[in-house]
């Protein structure tokens, strides 16, 4: 008897930490429910992660997740200005997201865009973590959201961003690309 109201008493206490109306539960659903998803495939059409965007408390965006089965090595990252990515090119997701007309690169003179993202270092195993901000870009309405009509897309390049070099960092071919959705 005393073995099957212990039971009972953890089922109860397991019930009421994860009550639909917590509050954990509650942000969590109201993170998701404002944020954003995006699966990443490779040139063959093979999913090689998901990151969630969500919306930051300063502004902006914060891309996170992790990419797997991609060369070792740093790669840039850009939001592109089409929600399309047909392989194994993925031009149709066209140039980078830039509703304010910039040049590319943090470093560069005339301004950076809201499709610079930085860099993602790819491990000898083949995987990234992804953590990445950008305060220039939206969720919500306006000319830099990026759930836009016609949607936007990520784009994983071979080869580093050099952070200056007018249109895309000399970031190479595109290696991978995901489509931004809610």
């Amino acid at each position: 008897m005393r073995k099957k109201m212990f039971y009972v008493s953890g089922i109860a206490l397991l019930a009421s930490a994860c009550a639909p109306n917590s509050p954990s539960v509650e942000a969590q659903r109201a993170r998701l429910a404002d944020g954003a998803r995006v699966e990443m495939r490779d040139t063959h059409g093979k999913t090689v992660g998901i990151l969630t965007v969500a919306p930051h408390s300063n502004g902006g965006v914060r891309f996170t997740g992790r990419l797997s089965d991609l060369p070792a090595g740093v790669h840039g990252l850009h939001i592109h200005e089409y929600g399309k990515c047909d392989p194994p090119d993925f031009k149709s997701a066209g140039a980078h997201f830039n509703p304010s007309g910039k040049q590319h690169g943090e470093f560069n003179p005339q301004g950076w865009h809201e499709g610079d993202m930085g860099n993602v270092r790819v491990d000898a195993g083949g995987s990234a973590e992804v953590s990445l901000m950008n305060e220039r870009v939206t969720l919500g309405a306006g000319p830099n959201s990026l759930l836009k009509p016609g949607g936007t897309s990520l784009v994983l390049h071979a080869n580093a961003d050099d952070q200056k070099t007018d249109p895309s960092g000399n970031s190479g071919d595109r290696i991978a690309c995901g489509i931004i959705v809610r």
